[in-house]
């Protein structure tokens, strides 16, 4: 029943790539124009934080970025799917910012495929928070969007409501230095009993300096997580 009613779906509403709308063989996916436009992060990249490095560079199979062999990672570990730039900017901003919660499908799937070099031990899943004014103004978490296929992926636990966040004005154009005393203190636990003894696996959309996760993570340790692990569809891909 359920297939025949999809096959009537399908036919009722063609699947189409969301970002051009393409015909394409399923919904949700992005036909090939999109997919090769997009900047996917593949090997080698940085065993900890996920920082792509040149293709022809042959740094051994353990490489470090300058910044997590300065012990300076954000989270015991975090991956992103791609680089954040022209490309992908075309999949995050109407995603974030105007209701293309479809998009949620394809970017999930990306992200999933970006942690299959690792061994998932997370216990729960959380995705950033947001405040609770900028929630109602936009309808929707778009971490969480991203967050249920991934934690129902790996049989993760989703907590939407142990970690909370106060309302701060938008980090958009601000510098890390900016971003990081903007971000200070906007995180509080409200259920540390859930947080006690676990691995948490957060989720976002992007990680631009860090600034958010490393915050997030703080507040996490201090309620008594043993490790803190990262995915986002993209990263701001900066020299270092």
């Amino acid at each position: 029943m359920v297939k025949y009613l999809r096959t009537i779906a399908d036919f009722l509403f063609p699947p189409a790539c969301p970002l051009c709308d393409t015909p394409v063989s399923v919904h949700g996916q992005l036909c090939a124009k999109c997919w090769g436009e997009i900047n996917w992060i593949a090997n080698p990249k940085c065993i900890k934080c996920g920082y792509p490095f040149p293709a022809n560079i042959d740094l051994g199979q353990n490489p470090l970025c300058p910044v997590c062999a300065a012990g300076k990672c954000e989270l015991d570990w975090i991956r992103s799917a791609c680089v954040y730039d022209d490309a992908s900017k075309n999949a995050v901003l109407p995603f974030k910012h105007a209701a293309k919660i479809n998009y949620a499908k394809f970017m999930a799937r990306a992200m999933i495929n970006a942690l299959q070099d690792l061994y998932i031990d997370a216990d729960i899943i959380i995705p950033i928070p947001l405040a609770n004014r900028r929630l109602f103004h936009r309808g929707y978490n778009q971490a969480t969007l991203l967050a249920r296929p991934i934690a129902k992926e790996f049989n993760l636990k989703l907590d939407l409501n142990s970690v909370v966040r106060k309302y701060r004005p938008d980090m958009g154009h601000k510098n890390a230095r900016e971003r990081a005393q903007n971000i200070s203190g906007v995180f509080s636990i409200k259920n540390p009993s859930a947080i006690k003894g676990k691995r948490i696996l957060l989720v976002d959309d992007v990680m631009t300096t860090g600034a958010t996760f490393a915050e997030i993570r703080k507040v996490l340790l201090k309620a008594g997580a043993t490790a803190v692990y990262g995915i986002t569809f993209c990263r701001v891909v900066r020299a270092i």
